[in-house]
C-alpha cells in the first residue's frame, strides 16, 4: 500500500511538471525520459547507474544477460546514428533493459518476486526521473524569480570570510588539473551515489528484500524537496551576480579576485530568465553530506571514496563560483534533516527522532531569516556572527550522530545459515 501511494504521488508530481514545463515552452521530465528510449540521451552513465540500481534484485547470471544485452543495444545504436550522422551518445540499451525488466515483472512474475522486481524497476527510473525534474525544476525558477537575492548573501558570506572568493584563487591556481578533477566529480555526484547505494544494497537478490532505509531513498528526497527552498530564496552565486558569467546582470566582474565591499542594505537585484537560480541551499553539499553519511558503515574503499567525494565537492562548489559559503552550510543542516527524517520514517518514529527533525528544520529556517533579514549586521560584526553560524551547523551534526550513532551498530557480514547437524543416536536401553 505505501508503495502504491509513493508511486501515485511520485506520477502526479511528474505529470504536473510535465504541464509546468509545457506552459514555458519546453519539454518536461516525463517528454525527456521518454525521448531517450530512441534519442540520444544527455547522460550514458547515469542511465547505466539506473540499470545497476535494477539489477540488484536480479541474480548474477540474470546480471550477466541484462548487462550484455544492454551493450549490444548500444552498439546498434551507435552504429546506426553513425551511419545517418546523428547526435551520438549511449546510455539507450540501459533504458531499454530497465523497461524490459518492467514488462518481465508484469507478464512473467507473481506476488513477491513481482513486487521485488518492479521496487528495482523503480528505484532505476527514479534516479534518471529525479535528474530530469531537477532540470524542469531550474528552468522554472529562472522564469518565475525575475529578481534573485544574491546581494544579501554576499553579505551575509563576510561573516564568514567570503570562502568563495578563497577557494575560487584556488582553484584557479591549480589549473588545468585541479579544475578538470573537479568537474568531473561535481557533474557525476548522482553516479557516485548509485555506487555506494549499490554496495549498501549488494544483499538484495540474496535476501530478497529491500533494506528498510539506503542512501538513494534520501538522495530523491532531497533532490525533490531542495528546489521548492529555491522558489522561496532565489540565488544564482558569485560566479553569475559578481563575476563575468553574469555579463550585463552581474552587479560587477568581481569573483574571485576582488572581495564585495559592505554599501549600505543590500537588495534584490534584476536577472536573466536563463541562469538558475539554484543556489539556497547547496543540494550538491546535502547529497554529498548525505553520500559521507552513508559511506561511513561501508568499506575501508567507501569510505575513502565518501570522505574523497566530500571534500572535492565542497570545494568544487566554492571553486567554481556556484555557492556562497553560507549555502554549504544550510545544505549540511537541510542534508541531516532530511536524512534523519526519511530514517524515521524507514525505521519508526521516536522522540529523539522527532526532537532532532523539528530541530534541524528551526535552525535552517532562522538560517535564511538572517541571511534575508541581518547580512548587514552579520558582515559588521563578523567574529560573532560567523562563529555561531559554524555552532548552529555543528549542533545540528552533533544531534545527527547522538540520534543515529547508538540506534545503528556496524553491520556484520552476511552468513549463510549452517545446516542443522544430525542428532546423536542414543543407545537403547535395553
Amino acid at each position: 500500500m505505501l508503495w502504491t501511494a509513493a508511486g501515485v504521488v511520485t506520477l502526479g508530481f511528474l505529470i504536473a511538471l510535465e504541464f509546468a514545463a509545457r506552459h514555458y515552452g519546453v519539454r518536461g521530465p516525463i517528454t525527456n525520459q521518454a525521448r531517450e528510449v530512441v534519442f540520444a540521451p544527455d547522460s550514458g552513465p547515469l542511465l547505466y547507474a539506473g540499470l545497476a540500481l535494477t539489477m540488484v534484485v536480479l541474480t548474477w547470471r540474470q546480471r550477466f544477460v541484462a548487462a550484455g544485452a544492454a551493450i549490444g543495444i548500444d552498439v546498434v545504436f551507435w552504429l546506426v546514428r553513425w551511419v545517418a550522422g546523428a547526435d551520438m551518445n549511449f546510455g539507450n540499451g540501459a533504458l531499454w533493459v530497465v523497461l524490459g525488466c518492467a514488462v518481465v515483472a508484469v507478464t512473467r512474475r507473481r506476488g513477491g518476486e513481482r513486487t521485488l522486481l518492479l521496487k528495482g524497476v523503480g528505484l532505476g527510473l527514479l534516479l534518471v526521473a529525479g535528474h530530469k525534474t531537477g532540470d524542469t525544476w531550474l528552468l522554472i525558477t529562472s522564469e518565475t524569480r525575475k529578481a534573485v537575492l544574491d546581494p544579501y548573501v554576499a553579505t551575509a558570506d563576510q561573516a564568514l570570510g567570503n570562502p568563495s572568493w578563497l577557494v575560487g584563487r584556488f582553484v584557479e591556481a591549480t589549473e588545468p588539473v585541479g579544475d578538470h578533477v573537479l568537474h568531473l566529480v561535481y557533474g557525476q555526484l548522482p553516479l557516485a551515489a548509485a555506487l555506494v547505494g549499490l554496495y549498501q544494497l549488494r544483499h538484495v537478490a540474496a535476501e530478497r528484500r529491500f533494506p528498510s532505509h539506503h542512501l538513494v531513498r534520501t538522495f530523491l528526497a532531497i533532490g525533490l524537496l531542495g528546489p521548492a527552498i529555491y522558489m522561496i530564496f532565489p540565488v544564482v552565486g558569485p560566479v553569475f551576480a559578481y563575476g563575468a558569467d553574469g555579463g550585463q546582470w552581474a552587479v560587477a566582474n568581481l569573483w574571485p579576485h576582488t572581495l564585495p565591499q559592505t554599501g549600505g542594505a543590500p537588495h534584490s537585484m534584476p536577472f536573466d530568465e536563463i541562469t538558475p537560480r539554484n543556489c539556497m541551499p547547496s543540494l550538491h553539499t546535502a547529497w554529498a553530506t548525505t553520500l559521507f553519511v552513508h559511506s561511513r558503515r561501508g568499506s575501508r574503499g567507501i569510505r575513502f571514496a565518501g570522505t574523497f567525494w566530500l571534500v572535492a565537492t565542497l570545494t568544487a562548489t566554492l571553486g567554481f563560483g556556484y555557492h556562497y559559503g553560507a549555502d554549504l552550510i544550510a545544505g549540511v543542516v537541510f542534508a541531516l534533516t532530511v536524512e534523519t527524517a526519511m530514517r524515521s520514517f524507514a525505521r519508526g518514529w521516536d522522540r529523539a527522532g522527532i526532537r532532532l527533525v523539528a530541530y534541524g528544520t528551526t535552525v535552517f529556517a532562522v538560517l535564511l531569516v538572517s541571511y534575508r533579514y541581518l547580512p548587514v549586521e552579520m558582515a559588521e560584526h563578523p567574529w560573532a556572527a560567523g562563529p555561531l553560524l559554524v555552532l548552529a551547523m555543528a549542533s545540528v551534526i552533533l544531534g545527527y550522530v547522538r540520534t543515529t550513532g547508538p540506534r545503528e551498530p556496524v553491520a556484520a557480514p552476511t552468513r549463510q545459515p549452517e545446516p542443522p547437524q544430525p542428532a546423536e543416536q542414543q543407545p537403547e536401553l535395553v
